[in-house]
């Protein structure tokens, strides 16, 4: 099922927990039995000092009657607050003792401190609670203990037990001990003046914090895999292939495709015309019928091998090629029957050249020739466009020594145009031929007129220069309109990669010369 991907799934769980959290939220309020709960809370615990002397008289009357001295030794105060803070009221007999029981101890540390006295106070108008106070078994103390007697309570509800101890006790040491009937005791925050009451209940901010979180990881969601790219872009993985002369062209067109179009990878690996259009008909004849056109796009300098029916051919641009030389060997220019000559072996030594337009002082090197592999576009068309024939087997390995013990002249293969340039200059002597892109700027190498004429961009159409040909891109069959080997063929041939493509030195198909030049029955096979 296409639609099950990480990211619906992530989306339709995130829903669901949204959901849930709400339907629980509901059932929380409305249905659930609620709980009955006794709170309880220290609204003061201070020891009491002798400076009390002068503004009270240092005496303070309990509920039991007894005068105790404010200012005794290590005596401490504490204000406990005890409260109803649910929506249910609490009977007496919640609390599950007999009627002379006490319900509630509420134990001050351990047994040295000792409870001096204690007194209850109750907001007006509450006589219920006050007359509960009062009753037997009255409010009394034993030992580290406050005794309570059994008190009603309706919701929001409360008394406050004003004890003094004869030592001091920390907060977290005072506990309520009892039991109620279908709720519980428990300690609540204490609060200060300067408190404000919550806005949200702790589940009204939880169901909040819930739904928020949903909301945001679904607009995330949404907003990466919605957002549509832009027009004309498509998303996924392609792979181009074939020629090695036209790759840095491509390479830097699929970056800025993938600049533009996020989302998308373009991987560029070439292995030369004819191997790629090959690799294209094997990987076309290997995928399914249902899934379409593989996304591969093979590139080839001029028409690739025959053969493949269901290739369909689209042509690019136009491509200039440039013979160099090692910078060793002064030639600017040569014919092209000097040209044939050499590839031909019929020279071994640069300085056995002859015919117009050459230096009087060719150096006395080994014609090293440096040419591509049979699968090479640049050598199909080198071939069919300057030397009018096939180049002759190679030579040699290392294209600097024969290994044929009669062969003529040293000559190489190489698998790319980078190889080749690399070669040429590092062996002096050497000849070989280039995309025209690459070898400008190339050290060490020199670029070769031919009949005296330069490979020009501005000039095609109007100059005769042979080593020329049509750049052809190759798909398996029609590729769909929406795909993305639809979307950069469209981009290199006729969007903004004509730019680029011009830049590398190459001339467009789509623009006006280029459609005469590309249209013209002189640049078929």
């Amino acid at each position: 099922m296409e639609w099950i991907t990480a990211e619906n799934v992530i989306a339709v769980a995130t829903a669901l927990l949204g959901v849930l959290v709400s339907l629980g939220a509901v059932w929380i309020d409305r249905f659930k039995p609620q709980r009955k709960r006794l709170g309880y809370r220290v609204q003061l615990n201070t020891p009491l000092h002798e400076e009390a002397d002068d503004q009270d008289g240092g005496v303070m009357t309990l509920h039991d009657g007894e005068v105790l001295d404010s200012a005794a030794a290590g005596a401490t105060l504490v204000l406990l607050r005890i409260e109803n803070d649910r929506d249910l009221d609490i009977s007496i007999d919640d609390y599950g003792v007999a009627p002379a029981e006490h319900a509630l101890r509420i134990t001050f540390g351990t047994p040295a401190v000792t409870v001096r006295g204690v007194v209850a106070t109750v907001p007006a108008g509450w006589s219920s609670v006050r007359d509960d106070l009062d009753g037997a078994p009255k409010l009394g103390r034993a030992g580290n203990a406050v005794l309570v007697p059994r008190v009603a309570l309706d919701t929001g509800r409360y008394f406050k037990l004003l004890v003094q101890l004869s030592g001091p006790v920390a907060d977290r040491d005072i506990k309520v001990h009892g039991t109620l009937a279908g709720g519980s005791i428990r300690r609540n925050r204490s609060t200060t003046p300067d408190d404000q009451a919550g806005r949200f209940s702790p589940a009204a901010r939880t169901v909040t914090v819930v739904l928020t979180a949903c909301v945001v990881a679904l607009a995330a969601i949404i907003v990466r895999e919605r957002t549509p790219p832009p027009i004309g872009c498509a998303r996924g993985s392609l792979t181009v292939t074939g020629s090695t002369a036209f790759a840095p062209v491509v390479r830097a067109v699929a970056e800025a495709y993938e600049k533009d179009c996020p989302g998308a990878t373009v991987t560029v690996d070439a292995d030369g015309s004819t191997a790629g259009v090959r690799d294209l008909a094997d990987t076309g004849a290997r995928t399914p019928r249902s899934e379409g056109s593989p996304a591969v796009i093979a590139l080839s300098d001029g028409h690739g091998p025959g053969g493949h029916p269901q290739l369909r051919e689209h042509m690019v641009a136009v491509s200039l090629f440039t013979v160099v030389v090692h910078d060793s060997v002064p030639v600017r220019s040569l014919t092209l029957g000097q040209l044939r000559s050499l590839y031909r072996g019929d020279l071994a030594r640069w300085n056995r050249l002859e015919g117009p337009g050459l230096p009087p002082d060719l150096p006395d090197r080994a014609v090293l020739l440096v040419s591509r592999d049979a699968d090479s576009g640049s050598r199909e068309v080198f071939q069919r466009r300057v030397l009018g024939r096939n180049e002759p087997a190679n030579s040699s390995r290392d294209c600097s020594v024969v290994d044929d013990p009669e062969a003529k002249v040293v000559r190489c293969e190489l698998d790319s145009t980078a190889q080749v340039l690399a070669t040429v200059a590092r062996l002096p002597g050497a000849i070989g031929y280039a995309e025209l892109g690459a070898a400008t700027g190339a050290r060490g190498v020199h670029r070769v007129a031919l009949d005296g004429r330069e490979p020009v961009l501005e000039e095609l159409g109007d100059s005769p220069y042979p080593y020329r040909e049509i750049e052809y891109a190759y798909t398996w069959g029609d590729p769909a309109s929406d795909s993305l080997t639809a979307s950069f063929l469209a981009y290199l041939a006729r969007g903004r990669g004509q730019d680029v493509v011009r830049a590398h030195g190459h001339l467009p198909c789509s623009t006006p010369k280029g459609l005469r030049i590309c249209g013209d029955a002189d640049t078929g096979p």
